[in-house]
Protein backbone atom coordinates (compact mmCIF):
# COMPACT_ATOMS: atom_id res chain seq x y z
CA UNK A 1 0.00 0.00 0.00
CA UNK A 2 2.54 2.70 -1.56
CA UNK A 3 1.71 6.21 -0.82
CA UNK A 4 1.61 8.65 -3.41
CA UNK A 5 4.33 11.25 -2.65
CA UNK A 6 2.11 13.98 -4.01
CA UNK A 7 -0.35 13.39 -1.52
CA UNK A 8 2.06 15.31 1.13
CA UNK A 9 1.32 18.96 2.67
CA UNK A 10 -0.90 20.97 0.52
CA UNK A 11 -0.79 23.89 2.76
CA UNK A 12 1.30 25.40 5.27
CA UNK A 13 0.77 23.17 8.80
CA UNK A 14 2.07 25.30 11.76
CA UNK A 15 0.52 23.78 15.13
CA UNK A 16 2.09 25.92 18.16
CA UNK A 17 2.37 23.92 21.43
CA UNK A 18 0.59 26.48 23.05
CA UNK A 19 -2.80 25.74 20.62
CA UNK A 20 -2.14 21.88 21.16
CA UNK A 21 -4.29 20.11 22.56
CA UNK A 22 -4.61 16.23 24.35
CA UNK A 23 -7.09 14.10 24.33
CA UNK A 24 -8.27 10.11 24.19
CA UNK A 25 -8.37 10.45 20.74
CA UNK A 26 -5.93 7.10 19.64
CA UNK A 27 -5.86 3.70 19.87
CA UNK A 28 -5.28 3.02 23.38
CA UNK A 29 -7.89 4.26 25.90
CA UNK A 30 -4.47 4.59 28.69
CA UNK A 31 -2.56 7.24 26.18
CA UNK A 32 -3.46 10.41 25.37
CA UNK A 33 -2.75 11.63 21.92
CA UNK A 34 -1.91 14.97 19.87
CA UNK A 35 -2.83 15.06 16.94
CA UNK A 36 -0.39 17.32 14.83
CA UNK A 37 -2.49 18.07 11.80
CA UNK A 38 -0.72 16.36 9.45
CA UNK A 39 -3.28 13.70 8.41
CA UNK A 40 -5.49 16.12 7.34
CA UNK A 41 -3.55 18.58 5.17
CA UNK A 42 -2.24 15.62 3.31
CA UNK A 43 -5.69 14.03 2.78
CA UNK A 44 -5.11 10.98 4.62
CA UNK A 45 -1.08 9.96 3.32
CA UNK A 46 0.77 10.36 6.29
CA UNK A 47 -0.39 10.94 10.63
CA UNK A 48 2.02 12.80 13.20
CA UNK A 49 0.97 12.64 16.71
CA UNK A 50 2.58 12.83 20.08
CA UNK A 51 1.60 10.11 22.23
CA UNK A 52 1.96 10.13 26.09
CA UNK A 53 1.50 7.90 29.14
CA UNK A 54 -1.40 8.69 31.51
CA UNK A 55 -1.59 7.65 35.26
CA UNK A 56 -2.71 3.93 33.40
CA UNK A 57 -0.97 1.48 31.90
CA UNK A 58 -2.25 -1.74 30.49
CA UNK A 59 -0.61 -4.11 28.22
CA UNK A 60 -1.76 -3.49 24.74
CA UNK A 61 -1.70 -7.22 23.89
CA UNK A 62 -0.15 -9.25 21.39
CA UNK A 63 -0.66 -7.45 17.96
CA UNK A 64 0.39 -6.28 14.38
CA UNK A 65 -0.26 -3.23 12.39
CA UNK A 66 -0.55 -3.07 8.73
CA UNK A 67 1.07 0.00 7.43
CA UNK A 68 3.91 1.29 5.04
CA UNK A 69 5.66 2.89 8.28
CA UNK A 70 5.60 3.06 11.96
CA UNK A 71 7.78 5.34 12.93
CA UNK A 72 8.66 6.19 17.16
CA UNK A 73 10.49 8.74 18.48
CA UNK A 74 10.86 8.92 22.47
CA UNK A 75 10.67 12.33 23.78
CA UNK A 76 10.74 11.60 27.39
CA UNK A 77 10.54 8.65 29.69
CA UNK A 78 10.77 4.66 28.25
CA UNK A 79 8.34 2.11 26.94
CA UNK A 80 8.78 -2.04 27.30
CA UNK A 81 7.91 -3.73 24.19
CA UNK A 82 8.76 -7.68 23.50
CA UNK A 83 8.57 -8.89 19.92
CA UNK A 84 7.77 -12.16 18.69
CA UNK A 85 10.65 -14.67 18.79
CA UNK A 86 11.17 -13.28 22.15
CA UNK A 87 13.16 -10.17 21.87
CA UNK A 88 12.49 -7.37 24.67
CA UNK A 89 12.98 -3.79 24.79
CA UNK A 90 13.40 -0.58 26.83
CA UNK A 91 13.06 1.93 24.13
CA UNK A 92 13.97 5.20 26.23
CA UNK A 93 14.25 8.85 25.26
CA UNK A 94 16.23 9.56 22.88
CA UNK A 95 15.90 6.41 20.82
CA UNK A 96 14.12 5.51 17.25
CA UNK A 97 11.86 2.82 16.26
CA UNK A 98 10.36 1.63 12.76
CA UNK A 99 8.16 -1.41 13.42
CA UNK A 100 8.09 -3.42 10.04
CA UNK A 101 4.46 -3.62 8.93
CA UNK A 102 3.25 -7.50 9.92
CA UNK A 103 5.51 -7.28 12.61
CA UNK A 104 3.99 -9.33 16.16
CA UNK A 105 4.45 -6.85 19.05
CA UNK A 106 3.28 -6.28 22.69
CA UNK A 107 3.55 -3.10 24.89
CA UNK A 108 3.80 -4.08 28.62
CA UNK A 109 5.04 -0.95 30.46
CA UNK A 110 5.86 2.36 30.43
CA UNK A 111 7.26 5.44 32.34
CA UNK A 112 4.38 7.46 34.02
CA UNK A 113 5.97 10.26 32.08
CA UNK A 114 6.78 8.53 28.96
CA UNK A 115 6.06 11.23 25.50
CA UNK A 116 6.79 9.88 22.12
CA UNK A 117 6.26 11.00 18.65
CA UNK A 118 4.70 8.72 16.08
CA UNK A 119 4.70 9.16 12.60
CA UNK A 120 2.66 6.36 10.59
CA UNK A 121 2.06 6.15 6.70
CA UNK A 122 -0.71 5.80 5.57
CA UNK A 123 -2.85 7.88 8.36
CA UNK A 124 -5.55 5.32 9.06
CA UNK A 125 -3.04 1.99 10.43
CA UNK A 126 -4.78 -1.09 10.58
CA UNK A 127 -3.92 -2.86 14.01
CA UNK A 128 -4.50 -6.58 14.40
CA UNK A 129 -5.17 -8.48 17.57
CA UNK A 130 -3.26 -12.07 17.63
CA UNK A 131 -2.54 -14.82 20.17
CA UNK A 132 0.31 -14.60 22.34
CA UNK A 133 3.56 -16.07 19.87
CA UNK A 134 4.78 -19.39 21.38
CA UNK A 135 7.75 -19.33 23.52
Amino acid sequence: MAVDVKSGPVELLLQQFADAEFGHTGRRSFFEYRDTGLEKVTNGGYRAQVIRATDVMETTGWHYHECDLQFVYVLKGWVDLEFEGGRCERVAAGAALAIPSGMIHNETACSSDLEALEFVVPAEMKTISVDAPAA
